[in-house]
């Protein structure tokens, strides 16, 4: 195992999350996020600096909820671990780096949203014109499920536009 070292970073999604599972089954996103520094000018005026890319990786539900609910563009927020390895290629040796992500989120300094919790594995998720439903399977097998709406006055599956943001 590589060195693994602390890391928080805020930029955009370059491109869409990119979901698949590997052959145990366990659910992997890939996502590149581009990281610009904001510099200020000896005049007092702002610039973007040169960005930064990162190859961020996320597992499991946190890898199904973010293919799910993020898209190219959209500001995000990431903790987790910066992971290098070195490998030969063709003789040659190289140095990668990846961020295995423990958490991700919308950046709310651009934008808002409305949260909406994901049902339990103890409940079955039915598609509706309305976003998904959720079923009790019986007695002693519902594990409890979100406050009814989510954590937000806005339905459940509406959109709304921010700052030309859409939430």
């Amino acid at each position: 195992m590589g060195t693994r070292i602390p890391v928080s970073i805020s930029g955009n999604l370059v491109a869409d999350p990119e979901l698949s599972f590997g052959e145990s089954g366990v659910a992997h996103a890939k996502l590149r996020v581009a990281v610009n520094q904001r510099l200020q000018n000896v005049d007092g005026s702002w610039r973007d600096g040169e960005p930064l890319f990162h190859n961020v990786s996320a597992f499991r539900a946190l890898a199904e909820n973010v293919a799910n609910s993020l898209k190219k563009g959209d500001p995000v927020v990431i903790g987790g671990e910066m992971e290098f390895r070195h490998y030969d290629k063709d003789g040659v040796q190289h140095e990668a780096h990846r961020i295995v992500a423990d958490n991700v989120g919308p950046d709310m300094r651009y934008g808002t949203v409305a949260f909406q919790r994901t049902p339990k594995a103890s409940q079955e998720v039915l598609a509706g014109p309305t976003g998904p439903a959720r079923r009790d399977l019986g007695p002693g097998e519902d594990w409890g499920a979100a406050p009814q709406g989510g954590l937000s006055s806005v339905p459940a599956g509406a959109a709304r536009t921010i700052n030309g943001l859409q939430m």
